[in-house]
């Protein structure tokens, strides 16, 4: 039995094989376009391919919708493709790459969206992007809740309402438990923010004028009140991330720091082009910037070993000396 199929349901099985069929590097003449359609409805459609240069010759002059015609000559076919992607190859590799260094998203999850993100390209395209980067699997159950508690938060951000929640971590036997014996938090939320593969909430107390960063895979029962709050509106995100190390809360002050010209690179990385150094002799340079002094500071500095030397606040280098005098007596035993 033939199947009668109206204009309209032919034109977007269309456009869904030249999404689906074509790209760049590939087009289909009428004559595939043809068997392809028809494979949409059934082989007992009564497509031809007169009824499909009809919809191409809609499409080409539709200021919606863009389509590549390629003539290889004279007596051959016409070759039809949809080059009117969102996202180019590479584009899609680097989202797909970001899903996948995710630690806090579940692996079957991750699994999920990366096929889902392929469908913004051909099929042909999604096979050639076939996932090469290693999806671990170490993520806490508590995980799959994530992007709920991430869209609440976003809500919250938005609409500038406080956020109830309660926070915990993992004990030396693996076990989660609650902080404060599970007593209800109360936030101001400003930003969330994606570091070290985790999300951050970046809040303020309702008791302070503090800001803090809470790992949202280790918060609990988020949940937004009714209740608005006003924002502080020299709140600077940007700055306020270049002052913290691992995310480390700690009182901002002015920071300066001797290195060694090999670590150059590094500071660049970390700070940016715009940080503020000066030479310092043939050897050294010396970096000047605003920090949040807290332990994640003083580890990201052992780190450079004696090629990172700290001049100012001096508290920070009692901190070091202190810090370096520990490790000095565990590596003397």
């Amino acid at each position: 039995m033939i199947i009668k199929i109206y204009k309209t349901d032919r034109i977007l099985a269309l456009i869904d094989v030249l999404k689906s069929d074509t790209d760049e590097y590939r087009g289909l003449t009428v004559r595939e376009l043809t068997e392809k359609v028809n494979e949409r409805f059934g082989y007992d459609a009564d497509i031809t391919q007169d009824n499909v240069k009809d919809d191409l010759r809609t499409l080409h002059s539709s200021k919606f919708t863009e389509i590549h015609v390629e003539n290889r000559g004279k007596g051959l076919p016409n070759y039809y493709s949809y080059l009117e992607r969102e996202f180019d190859f590479q584009e899609i590799r680097f989202i797909m790459d970001a899903i996948s260094s995710a630690r806090f998203i579940p692996k079957i999850e991750k699994e999920s969206i990366i096929e889902k993100v392929k469908k913004f390209t051909s099929e042909s395209i999604g096979t050639d992007l076939k996932n090469q980067l290693y999806i671990n699997n170490i993520a806490i159950e508590e995980a799959k809740k994530l992007k709920y508690h991430a869209y609440n938060l976003h809500k919250a951000i938005h609409d500038s309402n406080i956020i109830q929640f309660r926070y915990g971590k993992y004990n030396v036997n693996k076990e989660f438990i609650l902080s404060k014996d599970g007593k209800v938090r109360e936030a101001k939320p400003y930003a969330l923010v994606w570091s070290n593969d985790y999300y951050y909430l970046i809040a303020q107390k309702l008791e302070s004028d503090d800001l803090v960063q809470y790992r949202v895979d280790r918060m609990v029962d988020v949940h937004i009140t009714e209740k608005n709050f006003q924002k502080d509106p020299y709140f600077n995100i940007e700055k306020y991330l270049n002052s913290l190390f691992n995310m480390y809360p700690g009182e901002v002050k002015d920071l300066k720091v001797r290195f060694d010209n090999h670590l150059i690179n590094v500071i660049i990385d970390r700070f940016g082009i715009d940080v503020s150094i000066e030479q310092d002799g043939e050897q050294y340079f010396i970096l000047r910037t605003k920090a949040a002094i807290s332990d994640g500071l003083v580890r990201w500095l052992l780190t450079w070993g004696s090629d990172a030397q700290v001049i100012d606040p001096p508290e920070l280098v009692l901190r070091m000396k202190e810090e370096s005098k520990k490790m000095n007596q565990i590596y003397s035993v």
